[in-house]
């Protein structure tokens, strides 16, 4: 099965690192054009030299600070006052790891604003030219914790379920103009932000990094991390015409990690 994302505009949050960035490649290298969204303009210019073009495409970038939540939304009127979009990805960085008992509810807010605000706020706008051509893919980086919470992790537990719930609400609201929505509950992949995770739970527990990567892998039935590539493989299939019936689902990929059902 050969994937053609040719004349296919997707924008791609997250994208100068980790998984964000393996969706951008994979969906370039199937003829997408692409435009990263980021915070970095030096690094965003780096990737964008290295995407693929096999289809001619001229790649584009948007630096944002999704933590910085009307600066971002000035940013995002101004993008789609001149801009379309087929393939939304909703990602940003992940919140501050932090156990429930070690937050305040500014906290929550910030988080709010930065995993959900932020991906509702650009899917309001990318939908508008979606409705229009009557076709749109959009998909949401989320996690396995919206199925089982991780203790230190309460605020991506907490809002990445608010983003799931929404998300299922909108598939059903959008599906009759042939767009679909679509999560992705991520597991453990190696990428920045999980290294950076170990570390904090390495310097709490005392131990080494390498003691508590390795506890992870095993925990995961193929005995391993995620490869970004793999992620990038998933979310180019579900932007694809070959998946146009799937809709409104929450798709763990995560090596078997998940317990449940």
């Amino acid at each position: 099965m050969k994937i053609d994302l040719a004349n296919k505009h997707a924008l791609v949050g997250g994208s100068s690192k980790g998984l964000g960035l393996a969706i951008a490649q994979q969906m370039a290298a199937a003829g997408a054009t692409i435009t990263l969204m980021a915070r970095d303009t030096e690094t965003l210019t780096q990737r964008l030299r290295e995407l693929p073009t096999p289809a001619g495409q001229k790649h584009a970038f948007l630096t944002v600070d999704f933590n910085d939540f009307k600066a971002f939304e000035q940013q995002i009127d101004d993008y789609f006052s001149v801009h379309q979009v087929d393939i939304l990805v909703n990602n940003t960085q992940g919140p501050k790891a932090a156990h429930t008992t070690d937050l305040s509810v500014n906290d929550y807010q910030q988080a709010f604003d930065l995993l959900f605000k932020c991906a509702v706020a650009t899917t309001q706008r990318a939908l508008v030219g979606m409705q229009k051509r009557q076709w749109g893919r959009i998909l949401n980086v989320a996690s396995i914790t919206v199925k089982e919470p991780l203790p230190h992790l309460a605020l991506s537990n907490s809002l990445r379920s608010a983003l799931v719930t929404w998300a299922k609400s909108l598939a059903v609201d959008v599906a009759a103009s042939q767009i679909t929505v679509n999560n992705l509950l991520t597991g453990y992949f190696d990428t920045y932000r999980l290294a950076a995770l170990i570390e904090d739970q390495a310097r709490q527990k005392q131990t080494t990094v390498a003691e508590i990567r390795q506890a992870m892998e095993a925990q995961v039935p193929l005995q391993r991390l995620g490869k970004p590539e793999e992620y990038g493989a998933l979310a180019t299939f579900l932007a694809s015409d070959q998946a146009a019936y799937i809709t409104g689902t929450s798709i763990p990929i995560d090596g078997g990690l998940l317990r449940s059902i």
